[in-house]
């Protein structure tokens, strides 16, 4: 009786691409956070030296929204333990980069939602005011955040689906692998695997 076939693993299963892809989108996110967020106009007489150019006062994504850059690195930490990771472990690791994704969007929301108030930290640096009034522009990358935070969460709550297609590196999988191979022996050996069993001090032989 011939031991059941694992079915082909779909190219969106594949471990490389789901992996990839969460590191990508992570990586996308915390590259956003480099980027200015905001430029805050004001007055040259409030702002002082800080608005000798014309361009303003520019606020990076990790200033107006600092709680992005540690979230998209705890997500890109997750995304490289799933592709060692275990079944169990990859529910903990998926729920935690789901986590970590809805706080990036929520923060990056946040910021368009009120950008003054992100940028207030900012200002107060820059001139010695709290709470002064403002013209903000809010630049794309916000955007791009919450878009990739959104794709984050996605390729996250992929690993569950694709997981399954993924073969298992554990002793105890190996074991019962090695068992059911004794049960249903396979064709002829080739020569890695004669290699292999050398290796282990066995005479393939």
């Amino acid at each position: 009786m011939s031991s059941p076939v694992r079915p082909a693993t779909p190219s969106w299963a594949r471990k490389s691409t789901v992996v990839l892809t969460i590191a990508a989108f992570a990586l996308a996110v915390f590259g956003a956070t480099t980027q200015t967020w905001l430029t805050v106009h004001l007055d040259p007489a409030q702002l002082g030296t800080a608005a000798a150019s014309q361009a303003g006062l520019q606020v990076q994504g990790s200033q107006a929204a600092t709680a992005v850059t540690a979230l998209a690195l705890v997500a890109l930490a997750g995304g490289l333990a799933a592709s060692i990771a275990g079944r169990i472990a990859r529910w903990i690791v998926a729920a935690i980069i789901v986590l970590a994704a809805a706080g990036i969007v929520s923060a990056a929301a946040i910021v368009l939602a009120n950008p003054l108030a992100a940028a207030q930290g900012s200002i107060a640096a820059a001139t010695g005011i709290s709470g002064g009034t403002a013209t903000v522009d809010v630049s794309a990358f916000p955007v791009i955040a919450v878009i990739a935070g959104v794709l984050l969460g996605a390729g996250a709550l992929a690993l569950i689906p694709a997981g399954r297609y993924w073969k298992t590196r554990t002793k105890y999988d190996t074991a019962i692998a090695t068992a059911a191979g004794k049960a249903h022996p396979a064709a002829q050996p080739d020569e890695i695997d004669s290699w292999d069993r050398l290796s282990r001090g066995d005479d393939p032989t």
